[in-house]
């Protein structure tokens, strides 16, 4: 759940509903094309007497970090989110080497688990992933979606306010929107005018997130459900994190006057019915990867967290007696690398716990649900390392988050790129914050770098949240903590100033440039990164 905070709005739910269903009767362009059983069973209770519920505040935006008492228990201080099994804190992270060359390794399985991921080259145009996994594991997932096609692709704002936010699953059913919640994709949304007149029809994407482009006005939103789904209780506690919709007729009304996007729908699948044709709803396998090999860098990384297992392939032998040994998996030659079961993920961390001694602190940065002043427009990242390695982060304004995109590695598609998914679950890949931090890279040989993330470094940096582009520093230095204590916490991103640079709550992408690698504005909000590889290396 990701939520902008400071916009003006009214919502009261199903106060209108007589006079929409009323106007929709003597205009039939008015009904929606696809009418769900819970709106067929709304119709045939409108004579049933409905209330205005109470409307309801907004909570506070949250500041997070950096320090550990900082953070509320059960929080991530790696993405300043609730976690939904707060003993997980206390197993250290698992840093697993995740390929991305060959293109036959895409799409990998668990990346969107992980609250940080490092991406660095490795030569040969080739790049490379760290996952780091803490807080919660990878698991396969069994989509629950609605009965109406997916949405692709981000949406796009074309006016200057936006109606919308996302359909969820409320798995606990109380109500709520927690941050672990999945979306729910292919619901359809329809978008009526005060006098009920359709005015717009549209589905909720992969991660569940739906938009209008509105101006000023009232309005209701209908979500319009298959039989196997129901809504959740609605106006549960607070606005940022409630389900608006009417649970029979699965409308919320918005006066909208600013930007609005609380406007949420929590649902509920109802046990024993499954949606047709079954065979497209079966899990997924429940692995996590493709595995490759060991790199120095992960010497470092694994430096500043403390008790952490590295997972890797095999590594060459002047890479092998510097990175920490934790777990191997078998070294594949061919394909994408090795897929590693969940059961055998899991045995290994818990393995890791016994062995390693408690009092790891993984908190470094501070976390702010509101954007920072300042910056430069930013709706897209194009990342160039090769003709055939190219990459891409659509901003997505209804999301509030970066969607990912990547190409096929061939000669005759480079650079035309495609959603980037998880294979566990089939959602595009979608991280709150994208920092491109520039580090110096030495070349122990052509085909392997020493990229210096060591206690004591620092360097330039660029972090992308909200559509914007902020000038930030990056630092493994040692603060008062680690002088204190003598332990280490991850990597630090400061403002020019030295104040903490306020990251987004959620998920962090981290791009490892060489110095020389030039980020340019490509006006628009379009800004390219062109990564160069050190000289001498392949």
């Amino acid at each position: 759940m990701k939520k902008q905070f400071l916009q003006k709005y009214t919502i009261v739910s199903g106060i209108i509903f007589l006079m929409v269903l009323a106007c929709s009767t003597a205009n039939s362009t008015a009904i929606p094309s696809v009418q769900s059983t819970a709106t067929s069973t709304a119709i045939q209770n409108t004579l049933a007497p409905t209330s205005s519920p109470t409307p309801q505040g907004l909570s506070t935006p949250i500041t997070f970090g950096p320090d550990l008492d900082q953070f509320p228990a059960g929080y991530n201080p790696l993405s300043g989110e609730q976690v939904e099994d707060p003993n997980l804190l206390q197993t250290p992270a698992l840093l697993v080497s995740v390929s991305h060359f060959p293109a036959v390794a895409r799409p990998q399985a668990g990346l969107s688990f992980a609250p940080w991921v490092f991406e660095f080259y490795i030569t040969e145009g080739a790049t490379r992933f760290l996952a780091t996994f803490y807080g919660a594991f990878p698991k396969p997932e069994t989509p629950v979606i609605g009965d109406c096609e997916v949405r692709r692709g981000p949406f796009v704002q074309t006016g200057d306010l936006i109606l919308g936010n996302q359909v969820w699953l409320d798995q606990n059913k109380n109500g709520r929107q927690e941050s672990y919640e999945p979306g729910v994709g292919g619901v359809c949304v329809n978008l009526y005018d005060e006098s009920g007149a359709l005015l717009e029809s549209t589905t909720t994407d992969s991660n569940g997130y739906y938009g209008f482009n509105v101006v000023a006005g009232t309005y209701t939103v209908e979500f319009s459900l298959p039989n196997w789904l129901q809504f959740t209780s609605q106006n549960t506690g607070d606005e940022n994190a409630d389900s608006d919709a009417d649970q029979l007729s699965g409308k919320a009304d918005a006066d909208v006057q600013s930007t609005l996007l609380y406007l949420d729908a929590g649902l509920i699948a109802i046990e024993n019915l499954i949606p047709s044709p079954e065979e497209s709803y079966k899990a997924p396998k429940a692995e996590v990867g493709p595995i490759r090999s060991g790199r120095l860098l992960y010497a470092d990384i694994a430096g500043f967290f403390q008790s952490s297992c590295l997972i890797y392939a095999f590594a060459s032998e002047e890479v092998l007696e510097k990175i920490p040994k934790c777990s191997f998996v078998n070294h594949e030659d061919g394909g994408g690398g090795s897929m590693m079961e969940l059961e055998r993920l899991l045995a290994i961390a818990q393995d890791n716990k016994n062995k390693t001694a408690g009092g790891f602190n993984y908190s470094s940065n501070v976390f702010n649900e509101e954007a920072p002043k300042g910056g430069e427009d930013a709706g897209q990242i194009n990342v160039y390392v090769a003709l055939l390695n190219q990459s891409g982060w659509t901003y997505d304004p209804a999301a509030g988050a970066w969607l990912r995109y990547v190409d096929d590695s061939t000669v005759k598609n480079a650079g035309v790129l495609h959603p980037e998914v998880d294979r566990l679950t089939g959602r595009q890949l979608q991280f709150e914050n994208v920092i491109v931090i520039y580090v110096e890279h030495d070349v122990v040989s052509p085909t392997n770098l020493d990229i210096h993330l060591e206690q004591g470094d620092e360097g330039y940096a660029f972090l992308f949240r909200d559509g914007k582009k902020y000038d930030i520093r990056w630092s493994t230095k040692a603060g008062d903590y680690e002088q204190r204590t003598g332990t280490r916490r991850p990597m630090q991103f400061i403002n020019e100033d030295g104040t903490p640079a306020e990251l987004k709550p959620g998920s962090t992408w981290i791009f490892v440039a060489t110095p020389y690698s030039v980020l340019s504005d490509e006006d628009d909000g379009v800004w390219k990164l062109r990564y160069y590889p050190p000289e001498g290396a392949k």
